[in-house]
């Protein structure tokens, strides 16, 4: 491997400091927020019943993890979350190679994916149910109803907006669809694909928790109802908070992955 010269050295460790700097503020700032919340609780400036506090949810997560109900709730979230993922990322992903391929079937179906995306996802969730059954079926496809359409239309925005000159160049070269959809379109929306997996993260967890509070007998979304039902807001607030720390979990993997494809194809663009 060639030297790296001193610039490059100095670049890379102002890098490295910036990103030390970024993740000590995040602590800092996170660490302060439940510090104040404890203390505010604590010296009777924010009511423990209606807020809870730190100390109550890590009491409440420390005797969960014992008895073992947390790792329980949490495995069947994760498990639906994840599954709901991958379905709408994938399929998401097929539609819209469909889609772009043939312009007769995104004209019927563009403007139809587009009135669906604006339907409230929660009026389908009693169909669901009718439908699949109260089960974890039900609930994967609620997380599908959020996900699958947004991810169409925002990889499909991807595909439509590759660079018209470089199509140009491989219809001239004699290339197929095929090929070009596998070494122009596709690895040239690397970013877009990335970018719809982040989103997916997101909606998938809320898709989850949706279903879950429709028809669940264990899940986060069935703890949050189950202590809101019984006024238990330090089991609420916990969950909430195991929640955020799954979520931020599985965007650190796409994160990841994104990282090792940059490694592999450069920079994605």
């Amino acid at each position: 491997m060639p030297e790296l010269s001193n610039e490059r050295r100095q670049w890379l460790r102002s890098q490295s400091v910036r990103q030390r700097r970024i993740r000590l503020t995040r602590l800092c700032l996170i660490g302060g927020f439940f510090l104040l919340w404890e203390l505010g609780v604590r010296y009777g400036s924010v009511d423990a019943f209606i807020f809870s506090s730190p100390g109550r949810m890590g009491a409440t997560a420390w005797n969960m993890a014992q008895s073992g109900e947390l790792w329980r709730h949490l495995g069947v979230s994760i498990a639906e979350t994840v599954a709901g993922f991958l379905l709408g990322t994938a399929l998401g992903t097929l539609i819209a190679v469909v889609l772009w391929w043939s312009e007769f079937a995104r004209a019927v179906w563009e403007p139809i994916l587009i009135v669906l995306n604006a339907l409230p996802k929660t009026a389908l969730g009693p169909i669901f149910i009718v439908w699949m059954g109260a089960g974890m079926g039900s609930i994967i496809a609620m997380t599908l109803a959020i996900s699958l359409i947004v991810t169409v239309l925002s990889v499909l925005e991807g595909f439509l907006s590759t660079d018209a000159e470089q199509l140009q160049l491989m219809a001239t070269l004699g290339a197929s669809r095929f090929q070009t959809l596998t070494r122009l379109v596709i690895p040239a929306n690397l970013s877009t694909l990335m970018n719809a997996l982040k989103v997916n993260v997101g909606l998938s967890w809320v898709g989850a928790i949706m279903g879950e509070f429709l028809v669940s007998r264990a899940g986060l979304g069935y703890l949050i109802v189950y202590g809101s039902q019984v006024f238990r807001m330090d089991l609420v607030m916990t969950t909430v908070v195991l929640l955020g720390i799954s979520a931020a979990g599985m965007y650190r993997l796409i994160l990841i992955l994104e990282a090792q494809l940059k490694k592999h194809f450069g920079v994605m663009g």
